[in-house]
């Protein structure tokens, strides 16, 4: 069959428009269509790595997951990593290629234009569904000369679209008849139907407001979906929550919110522990006494460690540390808590080299070969935790080589990194495992890693290990993804969305 194409766009950025391209690609799947996700381009810190070892939005991930598939660069090809006000890192097709200041990246777009071209070529070959994300909104009029993310990709894939409006936040017919007032005619015509999303309440007290927006814009509303936020699915690039998990704690930990905070999904599973509490802190005031304080991944390492010395959290995090809490670091966390780093070639700061918290033995040189790899490996070191099972599986998005000096051991031996046999060490830990790093993203998301990791910091405080056996995380999302596909069925008028894509209802 022809490949059909359904784009998702909103009134805003964090209207859900993520979410519900999951709920759709999960829908496409259960109907028996082979569905793909598709975002032409991604301003996004939390990004993911392909089998392949290309880097792409975590989002198209997601949904990726939710569709069945393997992600690939073609989902999301171009990526923009924010590095400062202005700046960004530039990735096409997975691999990084140039800094950018915004203005020279809106004077020359025919590479990216180029490359959304052949991504559509490539999944339209392979694919009976595209579901396509928009990305903040498609009115924004300064910017319509240079979208390569809303309407003219609607246009290149000859997709028509749906509209999500936020009505939590408040505004909603603003939103909704502002953005048809904003758009022009061609592009009004592209819009064939409008999904009010996040509606608290009694539906019925909206329908004078219904048929005002379809009497006002000439379109359809497809459903109201209600507000959900048990089915844990991650939005693109935004903390969900600054505090989640347990309210009668019994484990605290407190992550760092830095200003290029990246990959903070990374800690989301440790949440659903039992007896976990996760919070996100901005500065010492926040901070009180965690058990485990997290630095986590950052986009610009260097500037985030000055960060925190302007605002004397340096100081709180070693009073933490001589107090018994255990610090732990994930990737520029992690070099963040070795004694210096080096960018002798300004690739991430102006700054040649800084001093770091001094709390691991290592040394960070900046270099300019980005590594994104999934990889597969085991726990090496006891002084971190003993557990049967020791294997673990993450992957890798660094710009740094670490050198480990005396005083630390290695944490993992990595045996496979995108699919090729290896034999390396990583990571580092102290003497006795209250401190230690890693370059691996999600290696919480490994079950028995950690479970194993709450229950030492349990055993430290006198309480009992978890024993009852948790659900896997493969089982968790399955039902997640079903669940929101179910919910979004029961809200919508899917004879219309079917009617609207020009497909069956198999």
């Amino acid at each position: 069959m022809e490949t059909k194409t359904i784009m998702i766009q909103g009134t805003a950025s964090h209207v859900g428009k993520s979410v519900l391209s999951s709920a759709f690609c999960r829908i496409f799947y259960q109907d028996g269509y082979k569905v793909a996700p598709f975002k032409s381009q991604n301003m996004a810190l939390n990004s993911y790595v392909t089998r392949e070892g290309g880097e792409i939005g975590r989002a198209q991930a997601v949904q990726a997951e939710a569709a069945k598939i393997e992600a690939t660069v073609d989902m999301n090809p171009i990526l923009l990593k924010p590095q400062e006000d202005t700046i960004a890192q530039l990735i096409i097709h997975g691999k990084a290629t140039t800094q950018i200041k915004a203005k020279d990246y809106f004077s020359e777009q025919e590479i990216g234009l180029k490359a959304i071209k052949d991504s559509l070529k490539r999944l339209k070959e392979e694919y009976e569904v595209l579901v396509i994300e928009g990305a903040g909104s498609p009115a924004e009029v300064n910017l319509r000369d240079f979208d390569l993310v809303n309407m003219k990709v609607a246009k290149l894939a000859d997709a028509p679209v749906i509209l999500v409006a936020d009505i939590d936040r408040g505004g909603v017919f603003a939103d909704i008849i502002g953005t048809f007032e904003l758009l022009n005619e061609e592009e009004k015509k592209r819009i064939k139907a409008i999904i009010i999303n996040k509606f608290r309440g009694e539906v019925g007290r909206l329908k004078s407001g219904i048929e005002y927006i379809e009497q006002e814009t000439g379109v359809p509303v497809l459903g109201v979906i209600p507000y959900f936020d048990e089915f844990k699915i991650p939005e693109e690039d935004a903390i969900a929550e600054y505090v989640q998990g347990a309210k009668d704690y019994e484990v605290d930990i407190a992550v760092i919110t830095l200003p290029h905070i990246s990959n903070f999904t990374d800690f989301d599973l440790l949440a659903e522990e039992p007896g976990v509490r996760l919070r996100y802190v901005k500065d010492k005031f926040e901070l009180g006494n965690p058990d485990v304080i997290i630095i986590p991944g950052t986009k610009n390492t260097i500037d985030d460690l000055d960060y925190l010395y302007q605002i004397d959290f340096d100081k709180e995090i070693i009073k933490s540390f001589e107090a018994g809490t255990t610090i732990v670091g994930i990737c520029g966390g992690y070099q963040i808590l070795g004694s210096i780093i080096k960018d002798p070639d300004g690739i991430e700061s102006k700054k040649q080299e800084i001093k770091a918290l001094g709390l691991l033995d290592i040394e960070t040189t900046i270099e300019e070969e980005k590594i994104t790899s999934q990889v597969e490996g085991k726990l090496i070191n006891k002084q971190l935790l003993e557990i049967a099972d020791s294997s673990v599986k993450a992957y890798e998005i660094h710009m740094g080589r670490t050198e480990l000096g005396e005083k630390v051991k290695p944490l993992f031996r990595i045996t496979k990194r995108s699919q090729q046999e290896v034999n390396v060490s990583e990571g580092a830990c102290s003497e006795g495992g209250r401190v230690w790093g890693t370059y691996l993203h999600g290696i919480f998301d490994n079950q028995q890693f950690r479970r194993s990791f709450i229950n030492k910091l349990r055993g430290e405080k006198g309480l009992a290990p978890l024993r009852e056996e948790k659900i896997s995380t493969e089982k968790e999302r399955k039902e997640a993804y079903n669940n929101l596909a179910d919910l979004v069925r029961d809200n919508l008028n899917m004879e219309l969305l079917y009617e609207i894509i020009a497909v069956k209802h198999r």
